[in-house]
């Protein structure tokens, strides 16, 4: 007997999810997850903070970058929601209306959680590459470390891992190193970290 095929979501599937959920089309699948939590919001938050001062207003820095918190990314057949993503000033987004963005970032940053490090580390990171996105960073909060990857030859290289107490300065914008610890302002570096969901 034949196998029946597998029936690829649409993106009317991803608009009839509830808003409390974050949704992905990732090779023809529907996947859900929960908004991010305090802890993952923060991280992003500190972390644009501290790469647009100088990365996006020049100040203190190169500038020449615009950065997004959670756009919507639709690579190919995929539609993609990263934490964080920036582009070079001369190939951003221009149509700032839209509800979604069909340029591909120079930069991606996934903060990792129990509920989306299978696909951050796995099927996300493969659709990255695929779409020749530069750079790569991987901030596990509940760990303290960022992991910092670059595209060669189409496959991910990891350049270098921070841990707490050190700073950060991982292409593309390592002109400006910060503290990794400034991500995490309400942990105490000795104390572990509680788990996430």
């Amino acid at each position: 007997m034949a196998e029946a095929a597998v029936r690829q979501a649409t993106y009317a599937d991803l608009e009839a999810v509830p808003a409390h959920l974050v949704a992905e089309i990732i090779d023809g699948v529907l996947e859900t997850h929960p908004r991010p939590r305090p802890r993952h919001a923060m991280a992003a938050s500190d972390l644009s903070t501290l790469l647009g001062t100088p990365f996006r207003y020049g100040r203190g820095g190169p500038g020449g970058w615009i950065f997004m918190i959670e756009p919507e990314l639709h690579l190919g057949a995929h539609v993609v929601v990263p934490d964080l993503a920036a582009w070079r000033r001369e190939r951003a987004p221009t149509d700032l209306e839209a509800a979604h963005i069909e340029i591909a970032p120079d930069w991606v940053c996934e903060i990792l959680s129990p509920s989306t490090v299978r696909l951050d580390r796995g099927r996300k990171r493969r659709i990255y590459a695929e779409a020749k996105i530069g750079h790569l960073w991987l901030l596990d909060p509940a760990a303290g470390v960022l992991e910092g990857f670059a595209l060669a030859d189409g496959r991910w290289v990891l350049l270098a891992t921070v841990q707490r107490g050190e700073a950060v300065a991982l292409p593309p914008f390592d002109a400006v190193p910060f503290p990794l610890d400034d991500l995490f302002p309400f942990d105490d570096p000795a104390a572990p970290a509680l788990p996430e969901t």
